[in-house]
């Protein structure tokens, strides 16, 4: 069990999570967030990662899911009674999978629609859009296309960058990598760490890719079926033996998805 820091922006303690009244997606996870840390939660489709965020920013209802029992703080204080509005206007912002954007409006017009729910003037607006633009330059040539017509990885900038007009203090993240070209995900995982690095964000980072995630994460949290089955720093969790053979090829270079996860029964769930 993951016990609360005084540093943890983030907290989950015992969470458990079940659809329709009967399915029981997550069962006792916890995790933390350090305040100013980059923490990636890894594990195949359907382990429980994507269910574990929308349980952080409030999106469960509409997918008749819910929180029934366990701890949910965010800098200290009780949020799981509050709304998702309330929660970016706390700091907490997530980017969903898919890269969601307004396909029929600009990267300017997504950018000002995201500013949008925390009130700020015009002049805040647009010195925010300008910061995104800074961090993304590619979408700063793009501003005035139809997000629509944008490549895959410039529109999964601008959906980080929709996340970054609300001001967050924590941004998660839930498979930026999926359907890019390995090139592509670096150049956007080292855009969120030199994000990380000089503005403090936090990040909660989702990933199948879990080579990719090591690589810029501090700490890793493995998942199966709903559970957390792993902790440790991420240098600790690329030399683990198990993680090598399911998550990042084995020794003998095999592809991830080459491996059948249960051929044989993993050591840590032992």
């Amino acid at each position: 069990m993951t016990q609360a820091q005084a540093d943890d922006i983030l907290s989950l303690n015992n969470i458990e999570v079940i659809y329709d009244h009967v399915a029981l997606a997550i069962k006792g996870v916890s995790l933390a967030v350090p305040r100013g840390g980059m923490v990636a939660l890894l594990g195949a489709n359907g382990a429980g990662k994507s269910t574990t965020l929308k349980a952080v920013s409030g999106l469960l209802k509409p997918e008749r899911g819910q929180v029934t029992r366990g701890d949910l703080r965010f800098e200290g204080q009780d949020i799981e009674r509050l709304m998702p509005q309330q929660r970016v206007r706390r700091g907490i912002v997530q980017v969903l999978e898919g890269r969601r954007v307004f396909e029929h409006l600009t990267p300017d017009e997504n950018l000002v629609a995201a500013s949008a729910v925390t009130g700020c003037n015009r002049q805040e607006t647009l010195r925010r859009r300008d910061r995104v633009y800074g961090y993304f330059p590619r979408l700063g040539e793009r501003c005035a296309a139809q997000s629509g017509f944008l490549s895959g990885g410039e529109q999964q900038m601008l959906a980080i960058g929709r996340a970054l007009m609300t001001e967050p203090k924590l941004l998660m993240l839930d498979e930026p990598s999926l359907g890019l070209a390995p090139f592509l995900v670096a150049e956007i995982f080292e855009i969120v760490q030199r994000i990380n690095r000089e503005e403090g964000l936090s990040v909660l980072l989702v990933e199948q890719n879990a080579m990719a995630a090591l690589e810029v994460v501090s700490r890793g949290y493995l998942m199966e079926n709903g559970r957390i089955v792993m902790h440790d720093s991420a240098d600790a969790m690329k030399r683990n033996p198990d993680i090598q053979e399911f998550y990042l090829g084995g020794h003998e270079g095999k592809d991830f998805s080459e491996i059948k996860h249960y051929s044989r029964r993993k050591r840590w769930l032992s």
